[in-house]
């Protein structure tokens, strides 16, 4: 069994045995941060839904209002018309033959790969290296469009990626210990809202089983679902 530490123990105490409101969660979210560096805030969520069926997935993306805290580094894949526009957004690089040759001699010292359409066919070549590092751009992650300034300007702003894994989690950070109750609640609701807009049609019965904030190494603080469901819609 995993050893926890006094700072984790002590901040266990402040839990009670009980579902919060969303404002009591995230008030005792900023009190039971256990990191001396500037942690992230989670939200984890059990979801009654079957991710092995193709009608019954979840992946969308969300812009967090508040964004997310970290800074975001996006590289490019597009054609030499699009380098400049794509640098001006924020890109750390932007090409496509120089990334690829990059990338293939093992780089892949950034966080986010966005892709113009036409590009794509020219990504097989490290889409496997890409892939095994979840960086390959995606239309259902918002990371393959035309736009390439709209792309990475959300993407610097603070979208996140949403997506269940095989047993129907979800995990993502909405944010940074640092931040005040109502950005954290602003972004906690922004999360919410975009899963509720993406419950698949064919999913019955209960949608949202459980709901649980933390902080970075920190304990879980279970919220009571449908009430801050009701709140984030």
């Amino acid at each position: 069994m995993k050893k926890h530490g006094k700072k984790y123990l002590e901040a266990k105490k402040l839990i009670e045995n009980k579902v919060y409101t969303m404002d009591e969660a995230v008030s005792l979210l900023k009190k039971t941060s256990v990191t001396k560096f500037d942690g992230s805030c989670e939200i984890h969520m059990k979801l009654g839904l079957d991710p092995t069926q193709a009608d019954q997935n979840l992946r969308t993306t969300v812009v967090l209002p508040e964004g997310t805290g970290n800074e975001v580094t996006v590289v490019a894949f597009v054609g030499e018309e699009k380098v400049k526009e794509a640098m001006a957004a924020g890109a750390l690089m932007a090409g496509t033959s120089d990334l690829i040759q990059k990338i293939e001699g093992g780089w892949t010292d950034f966080d986010v790969a966005v892709a113009t359409p036409d590009q794509m066919k020219e990504l097989a070549k490290v889409a496997k290296i890409l892939g095994q590092k979840r960086l390959m751009p995606n239309p259902k992650s918002g990371t393959v469009s035309p736009d390439v300034t709209k792309m990475i300007s959300d993407i610097k702003k603070g979208k996140v990626e949403l997506r269940v894994d095989k047993e129907a989690n979800l995990h993502n950070i909405f944010g940074k210990a640092s931040f005040d109750e109502a950005k954290l609640k602003n972004n906690l609701k922004a999360i919410l809202k975009a899963v509720l807009d993406s419950k698949p049609a064919s999913v019955k019965g209960t949608y949202v089983e459980t709901m649980t904030i933390a902080g970075t190494m920190g304990p879980g603080i279970p919220l009571d679902v449908n009430p801050a469901l009701a709140e984030s819609r």
